[in-house]
């Protein structure tokens, strides 16, 4: 758990008058990980690229920003998106600590999730950003008035957010990732990786409905594959090493991970053991490619982050969050690890690779 703000963290880079400070410690995972200077950069960017006279006229009142962050304070993906966020304020003008101060709060752990969200509200900013399912039900619970954008938050309906994707309805709008019919795109993609797989393991947050959904797609496409599949919930990590251990019997097996919350702050024993099993894995999220995994087929995450600055922008200028509708991924991306591949003694298939927009090597 962590709560970023420059009075109670005081050994941290000061970045202009901002009430906003970034931990100086960065542990880099992954082949193409951000680094702590890109994200210190592109923070101090924000404030500082920005011609004088455009500050000027943007002095009548700063504006303030909330940030609510299922991830660690020190978690490269989590600092990726907030990285990504204020770039795309930068390009919408808002220069951090000039005309707008942001407020971040980090947290895995669910109780101080909801404790993060009540104290964003409190400080009444103009907008909030949240990120993930958990974060805008904790938002919602704490204030009907505060606009919340949000991103990465599948089926927004389906959990109650707002009305419909058109007209939200209500005071959040956002961005979603995907449909559930992505993870029959996932067993497709897993079976054309090792076409004599006959088994495959679903690991997912019973927790959530979104993954319910997505493993109920999953399931209508596995027999016109010769698939079964089998569910693995993930609610602590005992849980998840028990159930793969039990799951494998044979070569002829695969595992799909959608790419929960819970599956990202798990992500490195997920890996392992995929690893540890033999099993080729498909990902809901290129981080864990990034972490090892063999392949990942899913929405630019760092688009969405981008994108939802251009809602905030919309917001701080005058508009409501019930008439800016929640909007789909446009990005996709299939990314795939040659290293895992020869360690699983696969031959990636041509028509992956010439599909395939990244290859870690």
């Amino acid at each position: 758990m962590a709560v970023i703000s420059q009075p109670e963290i005081p050994q941290c880079s000061s970045l202009h008058r901002s009430s906003v400070c970034y931990p100086l410690r960065w542990e880099a995972r992954g082949t193409k990980a951000v680094k702590r200077r890109d994200f210190i950069a592109a923070v101090g960017g924000a404030a500082a690229a920005w011609p004088l006279a455009a500050r000027a006229q943007q002095r009548e009142r700063m504006r303030r920003i909330g940030v609510l962050m299922i991830t660690a304070a020190d978690d490269p993906e989590g600092q990726a998106r907030v990285a990504a966020f204020l770039q795309g304020l930068q390009q919408w003008g808002w220069a951090v600590g000039d005309n707008v101060q942001i407020d971040i709060r980090f947290s895995a752990d669910n109780a101080a999730i909801r404790k993060h969200a009540s104290e964003l509200a409190t400080l009444a900013p103009d907008v909030i950003l949240a990120n993930s399912s958990t974060a805008v039900a904790a938002l919602l619970q704490a204030t009907r008035t505060v606009p919340i954008v949000f991103a990465i938050v599948a089926d927004p309906v389906g959990a109650g957010f707002v009305d419909s994707l058109a007209r939200p309805g209500g005071n959040a709008t956002g961005f979603t990732p995907f449909e559930y019919d992505i993870g029959g795109k996932w067993l497709e993609f897993l079976k054309e990786m090792r076409p004599g797989i006959r088994r495959v393991a679903v690991i997912r947050d019973p927790a959530s409905a979104a993954e319910i959904g997505i493993f109920g797609a999953i399931q209508a496409v596995a027999p016109s594959l010769g698939v079964q599949v089998s569910p693995v919930n993930l609610r602590d990590a005992g849980e998840v090493e028990s159930a793969i251990a039990a799951f494998v019997r044979s070569s002829h097996e695969g595992l799909i991970v959608p790419g929960s919350p819970l599956a990202l702050r798990h992500r490195d024993l997920i890996v392992s053991l995929a690893a540890r099993h033999k099993l080729p894995a498909v990902y809901g999220a290129r981080y864990f490619v990034a972490a090892g995994g063999l392949f990942s087929y899913s929405p630019d995450f760092l688009d969405q982050f981008r994108r939802a600055a251009g809602y905030v922008d919309r917001i701080l200028k005058g508009e409501k969050p019930t008439d800016l509708p929640v909007q789909a991924a446009t990005k996709y991306q299939l990314t795939i690890n040659l290293k895992t591949a020869k360690a699983l003694d696969l031959e990636v298939p041509p028509t992956l690779l010439a599909r395939a927009d990244e290859v870690i090597e």
